[in-house]
């Protein structure tokens, strides 16, 4: 496994490469639809494949390890065979998940104690199993076990919680060399860049999991509550530090422009619910601005979701149709607007590939951003 630079953009950090896994290739940037228990919501795999173009997926460690758990997921002979799914798989260690969903949590040098949200059972997750039920899962790449640091923390938290997620990573990393993949293929982990918001703790983070990264790092705690402006910032900072030749992966984040805004400032990997998670309650991201579907205004509008997009449903569908859908209730709604939606993010990232190859990504970027997050 191993990632390459292919080109740089002269004005801007943007960069496009080629991450290369057991699994297939992946071209950089690139958009991870979200597939947090073993499933995109709404989305048929075959449409992941043929018409969306998504390269990798992503699963949760958290999730999995609870429902269906480990027996089950090792019997059926690892998450790509149980889903079904024949291209790159990436897991989270289930650090934010821990942070977002349990109200019952304790972190100690050990390791992680949690209640199941699920049934309230006891759990621990320490860097040492955490790194088994990885394996067990079977990701072609697997996160490191951190503390998802609140964005508003201050200093003295954020040291303390950084130095956590340090030792963590440290173990991690030992335990992940001396086990070996299960399923006769190829396994790398991302450590991740943990911090808050202060430029020491990133710095100091960033130049800590460079020590432990083969082929990718992680910036997490981000898009967790702090002002946009900021997470821009902290990339900004992180760029000169972190290796040139690993790729980058932003976690979590975010709208069109949070994409767009990350790549130009080095990032080549994203993530994020929002797509999916927005595309049900109506919401449609295009090249021409943001359509909330449920509005009087699409009711006789028979033109394409989206002139510009390439998707089966733009190819489709009207938006007069899509309204009518959402406003009858029907459970088709959802799935044409996700659809919609991971396919408009992934168009994105393939455009934002192609300027960064010519040449011109930051003057495109400037255009897009305003065109994209136009509310119509």
């Amino acid at each position: 496994m191993k990632f390459s630079l292919l080109a740089r953009d002269p004005h801007s950090a943007a960069r496009a490469g080629v991450l290369e896994t057991d699994h297939g290739a992946i071209q950089t940037p690139i958009f991870m639809p979200v597939g947090t228990v073993g499933s995109v919501k709404g989305v048929y795999h075959r449409d992941l494949r043929e018409d969306i173009g998504a390269q990798i997926i992503l699963g949760n460690t958290y999730h999995l390890y609870l429902r269906p758990g480990l027996d089950i997921l090792r019997e059926a002979g690892g998450l790509h065979r149980f889903e079904s799914w024949d291209r790159p798989i990436l897991t989270d260690s289930g650090g934010f998940q821990i942070f977002s969903l349990t109200p019952i949590r304790k972190l100690t040098a050990e390791g992680c104690r949690f209640s199941s949200h699920i049934d309230g059972s006891k759990h621990l997750f320490t860097p040492e199993n955490n790194v088994d039920t990885q394996r067990v899962i079977g990701a072609d790449i697997c996160m490191a076990l951190d503390e998802c640091c609140p964005g508003d923390a201050d200093h003295r938290y954020a040291r303390k919680s950084l130095d956590l997620t340090k030792g963590w990573l440290e173990r991690f990393a030992e335990k992940f060399a001396q086990t070996q993949p299960l399923y006769g293929y190829t396994q790398t982990f991302f450590p991740i860049v943990q911090g808050c918001t202060y430029t020491d703790l990133r710095t100091e983070a960033a130049l800590h999991a460079a020590q432990f990264s083969e082929v990718g790092i992680a910036i997490g705690g981000l898009a967790v509550g702090e002002p946009t402006e900021t997470m821009y910032r902290v990339l900004e900072e992180l760029h000169p530090v972190l290796p040139e030749d690993r790729a980058r992966y932003l976690m979590g984040v975010g709208t069109p422009a949070n994409l767009l805004e990350g790549i130009a400032r080095g990032v080549d990997m994203f993530d994020c619910v929002m797509p999916t998670r927005n595309a049900r309650n109506g919401m449609l991201f295009t090249w021409n601005g943001i359509m909330n579907m449920r509005n009087a205004k699409w009711e006789s509008d028979f033109s394409p979701l989206d002139p510009l997009g390439t998707s089966f449903v733009d190819r489709t569908y009207s938006k007069a149709y899509l309204r009518h859908l959402f406003i009858a209730g029907e459970m088709a709604a959802a799935m044409i607007a996700s659809e919609h939606n991971l396919a408009f993010y992934l168009d994105l990232v393939r455009e934002s590939r192609r300027h960064i190859e010519a040449g011109d990504f930051a003057a495109w970027k400037e255009e897009t951003v305003q065109r994209v997050m136009t509310r119509l």
